[in-house]
């Protein structure tokens, strides 16, 4: 086994990730564990200042409620989310976030994060929803406000360049987690009393748009690896909605957002032919009734009307600036130096839009000689991504508040602390809980808030110290750090160390888990299409995959991060996979279109498909949830 020193850390709450859901969480941990003295410790594999989704900046923020100035109720967010996830989502835990969302905003703006006003000082708005900001150090603000809450109190510690493997599990119950430094010979033991997992989504589980040296750009960020829903996963937690992936439409090879030219600059979309395919193909919307009716029409349902147009030839599809700029500017036609002054505001904006947050794209724009005010640009489908914080809904099955359920609901949706797993003392948030998706960057900061207070209860509730049997440390470790001493027996025996018969490197493991997705479970290549056979398949060559995982191979500490973020990877995929082939129907055309169940089966079908692995058998189990109504109470909230 490697030579990695054993570092042993003992707290009572673990924080796992340094995104906007862990900083969220920091800041409500150390606040509760003050006063009851209790420890809270922060692990993230990267650096909290620019981890997570919002690492490179945002140029808005997607949710505000606007409770305060009575712009719209809780009640309406949770019509806006079940609306965009055609009928798939937990009211209780979408409203749960969105009555607390805006004083987190409000926390944001107190922390520093400069946020738009307009002349009478009111918040700019984007969309109904989303605030316009200068936020490409959004996350360097809200992170120097977690770390401060975190050390300055004396109550927590940090953790950094620390890649998270797995649970430490004892029977049901998860003691903590395991990982190892990405820069020393270490290996860490982390035993807690609750665990929050918050470690984010997963990129480059399909075969990516771009290739060769732009492999690594993505619309979500590259590094999430799916560690969430591996750990969650790994521990036995239920899992929900793990057949709904997200498949953005942004501009295309650098996936600069399209928010603002819908919403701020009212925007057209059109093929290469100028027609607008949300109004040619609205006839389209009627097969998919009724959430082909609401407005905002859903994300998947726009994202499939250009779809078609692409499929019929008639792409590509063009996001057309140059239309949405002018059509602004000749408001002010009548005073030239007025018309120049806007035209160059409007140009500064769209720029800015892509520097607070995209900066790649602004790059592109520029070596392929892009002036937005005077040409279109390309806009494409991404490939699919897996997150529970946009318009994706994948992650754990979380207990919700128990204010808010309803007698029924209560039975199913409540177990006795906010946003813990099935698995005891394993709380989740951000990306890694499921079924609450629009949260976004301060919905997920919220949430971590609300799991850490929850998490916090529970500690000092089952405040019994963790313990861990040496034995299965020691085979946690060998299991872990495997990988370095394969590459060691063996890469002496072939004269490129990158191909081995007796090992297989991390990067083109990834290859080989991406070219499967991509083909059979419904990738690019395969226009999103996927059916029975083709799912059935994709487990066959999964199960092929994990056998070879075991001779994967890390030449570095950097591989070896490679090596673990490509299994959980593979993870995330299989529980896809078998959850798509469980759920019959085509319910989001334009994230997925199983060709075999082309259409949507309300009667058996509007429910929650969720999947439990059990580790003591290595099974999975497949079983519905019921979707249940707790909008009088949501209703109530926001009054």
């Amino acid at each position: 086994m490697a030579n990695f020193e054993t570092v042993v850390v003992e707290t009572d709450l673990l924080i796992l990730g340094g995104g906007m859901a862990a900083c969220g969480a920091a800041v409500e941990a150390a606040h509760w564990a003050k006063q009851h003295n209790l420890k809270v410790t922060l692990v993230d594999k990267a650096v909290v200042d620019r981890s997570g989704a919002v690492a490179m900046g945002l140029s808005a923020i997607n949710q505000y409620v606007g409770l305060r100035d009575g712009q719209n109720t809780v009640k309406d967010y949770v019509d806006y989310v079940r609306n965009d996830l055609m009928g798939i989502t937990r009211e209780d835990l979408v409203a749960s976030i969105a009555r607390h969302v805006d004083s987190t905003v409000h926390l944001f703006e107190k922390w520093g994060l400069p946020i738009w006003k307009d002349e009478n000082g009111a918040y700019v708005h984007e969309g109904r929803w989303q605030l316009m900001i200068n936020g490409e150090s959004y996350k360097v603000v809200v992170a120097e406000a977690a770390k401060n809450a975190l050390l300055q109190s004396g109550v927590g510690e940090i953790y950094e360049r620390i890649f998270i493997a797995g649970p430490i599990m004892n029977g049901d119950k998860c003691l903590g987690a395991v990982g190892f430094s990405v820069r020393e010979d270490k290996f860490y033991v982390f035993k807690a009393k609750a665990t929050l997992v918050a470690m984010g989504g997963a990129v480059h589980v399909f075969k990516p748009r771009s290739s060769g040296e732009g492999m690594g750009r993505a619309w979500y960020p590259p590094w999430n690896s799916g560690s969430s829903a591996y750990f969650t996963l790994k521990a036995g937690a239920e899992m929900t909605c793990q057949e709904v992936r997200f498949i953005p439409v942004r501009f295309k090879d650098a996936y600069g957002p399209v928010g603002a030219w819908f919403l701020l600059f009212k925007s057209r979309a059109t093929n290469s032919q100028g027609g607008d395919y949300m109004v040619e193909r609205k006839a389209e919307l009627e097969n998919w009734a009724p959430y082909g009716k609401v407005k905002p029409v859903p994300a998947n349902l726009r994202n499939y009307l250009g779809m078609l147009d692409v499929m019929e030839g008639k792409g590509p599809v063009y996001m057309r600036t140059e239309e949405a700029i002018q059509k602004i500017a000749d408001e002010y036609k009548e005073d030239p130096k007025a018309y120049k002054k806007k035209m160059k505001e409007l140009e500064a904006e769209a720029w800015e839009d892509f520097l607070d947050m995209t900066i790649s794209q602004a790059i592109l724009w520029a070596g392929t000689n892009v002036q937005p005010e005077e040409k279109s640009s390309e806009i494409a489908a991404a490939e699919p991504y897996f997150i529970g914080s946009h318009s994706g809904a994948s992650g754990a099955w979380v207990s919700g508040p128990e204010d808010l359920q309803t007698g029924e609901s209560k039975q199913e949706y409540f177990w006795g602390y906010c946003n813990m797993s099935t698995v005891p003392g394993v709380f989740c948030a951000g990306d890694a809980s499921g079924a609450s998706s629009h949260k976004f960057s301060s919905g997920s900061c919220t949430e971590g808030r609300i799991a850490a207070k929850a998490a916090v209860k529970y500690v000092v509730e089952h405040n019994e110290a963790p313990k861990v049997d040496q034995a299965l440390i020691d085979a946690l470790k060998a299991d872990i750090l495997k990988p370095l001493d394969t590459y060691e027996e063996h890469r002496g025996e072939t004269t490129d160390p990158e191909i081995n018969p007796h090992y297989i490197k991390p990067r083109m493991f990834m290859f080989r888990l991406q070219k499967i997705m991509d083909e059979y479970a419904g990738g690019v290549t395969a226009q999103f299409t996927t059916n029975k056979a083709l799912l059935e398949k994709a487990l066959e060559l999964l199960a092929l995959l994990k056998e070879d995982s075991t001779k994967l191979a890390a030449s570095n500490h950097h591989e070896l991060m490679r090596c673990w973020e490509n299994t959980h990877r593979m993870w995330q995929a299989e529980a896809h996979v078998r959850t798509m082939l469980f759920r019959n129907e085509t319910r989001w055309p334009g994230y997925y279109f199983r060709a075999d169940a082309p259409k949507i089966d309300e009667a058996n079908w509007k429910v929650f498909a969720n999947c439990r692995f059990d580790p003591k058998t290595n099974e999975w189990t497949m079983l519905k949830r019921p979707i249940m109504t707790v909008i009088p109470a949501a209703e109530a909230v926001g009054a």
